[in-house]
């Protein structure tokens, strides 16, 4: 017997069909003899529901509030699958974030999972009853309801999973979601992406940052911390997805095994500052405390003056710009410059590590296809290059095609990938 934890998604449990449907899922796993927590998200457009009819209400609402509006669309969700499930004979308990033993930082709207306390869960299962738990939320140290931000139902799917020790007993934390599996690349973007039998947690996180929108960051780093197998599969069909682990020796044979695009990103620049010990600390810390992500950062010296440029998603660029001119306010001189309209077109592969030419074959391909590069960054298994907005899908096909990526999904289905 092994413990699973089944994720599903808004669009999987959109309307009381794909509720049942995805009820029976669950009841044909449990069948099997496994145990079986659910995961599930709010259904449909629930999450950007609330939110309009927030601003409706007040534009400038407190995140506090905010947190305990848009906790209620997971709570109508697994209210919702447990009565599925104990429709068709699986005795359910639905249980809040809090509830399940999911704490939190005191971060409104961003929160992160400090600790899961197992003890309810366990009680649940000893009684051989599913809990069917609100993904996306939480509660902190103070006992405020706070949400994860987008995606956070993944993280709390996987921060169960861990929590529960699944890997031992040969479980995995199953994402049903509206997609079959990682592709090499949206494939709504790009027609000719294929679906990836496999994907190591590194390249995953590396996809994910850089745009990858079928797995949120914070759940694959919590899935590679703690060994937990991550299985993500489509919610209304049988086959077989992709699968999330650690890396094997075979992997490295595979240049590159995706691209992502982030379609929207705004730079920031701070222009004419000092160009003293502690200034990048100082900026860094401002942002960082507004909750604001920080993309690729660069940074140039003229003597004795500075300039240093940062991009972040289009959504923070107020923030920041609060964040930012503060510290200008402190230092008492620079000036800053925020600039839209930029897209980041990435490639990742643990085979980078050991292949050479790999930036080169990118440059030259969207060299060729007269698309001017405005920035660079590399890591071991990443290349990512800004480009203008209007070029972004199509630089995105271009390095898709560049790296053979529409054959690699076939290749590994063959064993032939390397």
């Amino acid at each position: 017997m092994a413990t699973f934890v089944q994720k599903f998604g808004g669009t999987s449990v959109g309307d009381p069909k794909r509720i049942a449907r995805c009820a029976a899922r669950v009841k044909q796993r449990r069948d099997e003899g496994h145990d079986i927590v659910v995961v599930v998200s709010a259904m449909g457009q629930t999450t950007d529901e609330l939110i309009e009819l927030a601003e409706r209400v007040n534009d400038k609402a407190p995140r506090r509030e905010l947190d305990m509006l848009m906790a209620t669309g997971e709570q109508v969700s697994v209210a919702l699958f447990s009565m599925a499930l104990e429709k068709i004979g699986v005795p359910a308990t639905s249980l809040t974030g809090g509830q399940a033993g999911v704490s939190t930082d005191g971060m409104f709207g961003r929160a992160r999972v400090t600790r899961v306390s197992r003890e309810r869960l366990d009680r649940e299962i000893a009684l051989r009853r599913v809990p069917v738990v609100c993904g996306f939320q939480g509660l902190s140290a103070d006992g405020e309801v706070t949400t994860l931000g987008r995606g956070g139902s993944d993280t709390t799917a996987v921060a169960l999973a861990a929590a529960l020790q699944i890997a031992e007993h040969g479980g995995s934390c199953e994402i049903f979601t509206d997609v079959d599996g990682v592709y090499t690349a949206d494939p709504r973007l790009v027609p000719s992406a294929s679906k990836l039998a496999r994907i190591s947690y590194e390249e995953m996180l590396e996809l994910a940052l850089l745009g990858a929108q079928v797995m949120h960051p914070r759940a694959v780093l919590f899935g590679e911390r703690y060994g937990v197998p991550i299985h993500v599969r489509h919610s209304q069909r049988t086959e077989t997805g992709t699968l999330i682990c650690r890396e094997t020796p075979d992997m490295e044979d595979v240049m590159v095994v995706g691209a992502a695009l982030k379609a929207d990103l705004g730079r920031v620049s701070l222009r004419r500052i000092p160009n003293n010990p502690g200034m990048q600390g100082m900026l860094f810390e401002a942002v960082a405390k507004a909750g604001i992500l920080v993309d690729d950062i660069v940074q140039t010296e003229f003597g004795e003056m500075a300039s240093i440029s940062f991009t972040v998603d289009h959504s923070e660029l107020a923030d920041v710009k609060i964040a930012a001119s503060q510290v200008l306010d402190r230092v008492g001189t620079g000036e800053l410059a925020i600039e839209i309209g930029l897209s980041k077109v990435s490639v990742v592969g643990t085979g980078m590590k050991s292949h050479v030419g790999v930036a080169s074959r990118m440059f030259t391909a969207l060299g060729n296809a007269g698309i001017s590069i405005h920035n660079i960054t590399t890591s071991e298994i990443k290349i990512s290059c800004i480009v203008g907005k209007e070029h972004g899908q199509r630089a995105l096909a271009i390095a898709h095609e560049a790296f053979g990526l529409d054959r690699l999904g076939a290749a590994q289905a063959a064993g032939t990938a390397g």
